[in-house]
């Protein structure tokens, strides 16, 4: 079992997508405490903001796959793939969701404080704009390079 963590932390391709991952919820955290002038453990490990974690992360990943394996590999075809779909659904989808939780919840505060409705929040930040989504894009790629050249 060691020997697998050891095989892959030495994994160029899973360094860049890890290595970007964590810089941008790194990112997202120093963000919130220069904003909000306080931690919360929940930026590190949540959804949503600038930039984005999940695109930093493909956008890593198949940047990665390209250098070593080169673009015209069926890996690099599928993750590319992979990657385009993470980042439609990061901006489309995702923040489609966000916009419905956020009227959802004014409905929800209307009904509460006519009716007493036991109130519970959805959670609104769950997508990305394209600013965040172009940034963890171009985040990743930069830690690809750094970590394959």
């Amino acid at each position: 079992m060691a020997d697998f963590f050891i095989v892959l932390f030495k994994n160029k391709v899973f360094l860049a997508a890890a290595i970007s991952w964590l810089i941008a919820q790194s990112i997202k955290v120093l963000l919130g405490i220069i904003r909000e002038k306080r931690f919360n453990f929940k930026w590190f490990v949540g959804t949503g903001g600038m930039p984005s974690s999940h695109v930093a992360g493909v956008s890593a990943l198949v940047t990665a796959v390209g250098l070593i394996l080169g673009p015209e590999s069926v890996i690099f075809a599928v993750s590319l793939v992979f990657a385009i779909i993470v980042m439609f659904d990061a901006q489309g989808v995702r923040q489609a969701t966000g916009v419905q939780a956020e009227v959802l919840n004014e409905i929800t505060d209307d009904i509460y404080f006519k009716r007493g409705l036991k109130e519970e929040k959805l959670k609104e930040l769950i997508g990305h704009t394209q600013v965040e989504v172009l940034v963890g894009a171009l985040l990743g790629i930069i830690v690809a390079l750094l970590v394959c050249i």
